[in-house]
């Protein structure tokens, strides 16, 4: 029975709250985008951004894998992008295809030239507006989640002017100018701060990113497995996401109960065909156990290519292998 009386499907809530659950609740990071046809449909007739400042698009978007996977599909997640950030600072960001800005911060003078303050209510209310819209449109079938990238990876981008895999010109930010680095990490992480308070206010009922009260919190760090323990002890997150570089039950040892956790399939086993997807989640599952506290996903994002009746089959696997007799 729900505790949650908005809600008809609360497994998420639960999960994240470290109850035992019937099964794990699952949904995909990235699950509104590229791989669904329905997503190029639309992407086809507006740019990236224009999508995520329309809240009318933003919420089409965002239903579109719940109303194709309904009954197999735990969660929504606002369809939105972490570049939002930088934007609302006062920084140009464009698609060309991948995340672009003409006018990186090349020094900390390239910093100072950005507003000190930013009024995130006017700045990011189209945002907001999608969560409150979207919430409404979902007439609580599932619950909806909203999110954030970290401040460092923000920093990353702002510096770098995109994405980088060797983080040259944001590691010589950190050792030549280490004050001027704490000081706009400050300003990204206080600008995050306040985005998603507004989310919870605007109707999301789980959060992927910083601490405040309210919803259930999860903290998704790639490659951090090596952290997982503290973690678990003092960053205040309510679930941690794992990558698929860790066996769930040697993550469960060093989480002792104290978080859940949500992971942590190989995305691109989703290529694998059905055998190969099938093995791979009996097994997570049975790694994971009955312990409850676990929310199923991959370990990262799902990508382009995959067959949309291939993810399915996912979310149907993890109904079938982790469901408690």
């Amino acid at each position: 029975m729900t505790q949650f009386p908005d809600l008809k499907n609360d497994l998420l809530l639960r999960a994240a709250r470290g109850e035992k659950t019937e099964r794990a609740p699952v949904w995909v990071m990235r699950q509104a985008g590229r791989y669904l046809p329905e997503f190029r449909a639309v992407r086809a007739h507006h740019e990236f951004f224009e999508i995520c400042r329309t809240p009318e698009l933003a919420c089409e978007i965002t239903v579109q894998p719940v109303r194709r996977y309904s009954g197999v599909l735990d969660a929504a997640i606002i369809f939105s992008d972490i570049l939002v950030i930088p934007q609302a600072m006062g920084m140009e960001v464009i698609m060309n295809p991948g995340p672009s800005f003409p006018a990186p911060l090349d020094t900390p003078e390239d910093a100072l030239k950005l507003p000190q303050t930013v009024d995130v209510e006017k700045e990011l209310k189209y945002v907001f507006d999608a969560l409150t819209r979207t919430r409404h449109e979902l007439k609580g079938e599932v619950p909806l989640i909203g999110f954030c990238g970290a401040p460092w990876t923000l920093f990353a981008y702002m510096v770098e002017g995109g994405g980088s895999k060797t983080l040259q010109k944001s590691k010589t930010w950190l050792f030549k100018y280490p004050e001027e680095s704490k000081a706009l990490l400050k300003r990204i992480a206080d600008v995050c701060v306040d985005y998603l308070v507004g989310q919870v206010k605007a109707g999301a009922q789980k959060l992927a990113a910083a601490q405040i009260p309210a919803p259930p919190m999860t903290l998704f760090a790639k490659g951090a497995n090596y952290a997982l323990g503290s973690l678990a002890e003092s960053a205040g997150y309510d679930v941690l996401g794992l990558d698929w570089a860790i066996e769930p039950s040697e993550a469960r040892k060093l989480v002792g109960g104290k978080v859940a956790l949500q992971g942590n399939m190989d995305p691109s086993l989703l290529y694998g065909g059905r055998d190969a997807i099938e093995a791979a989640v009996k097994r997570m599952c049975e790694s994971f156990g009955t312990g409850g506290g676990w929310i199923a996903n991959l370990g990262h994002g799902i990508t382009p290519a995959v067959d949309p009746e291939d993810l399915r089959w996912f979310f149907e696997c993890v109904h079938k292998y982790s469901t408690v007799a």
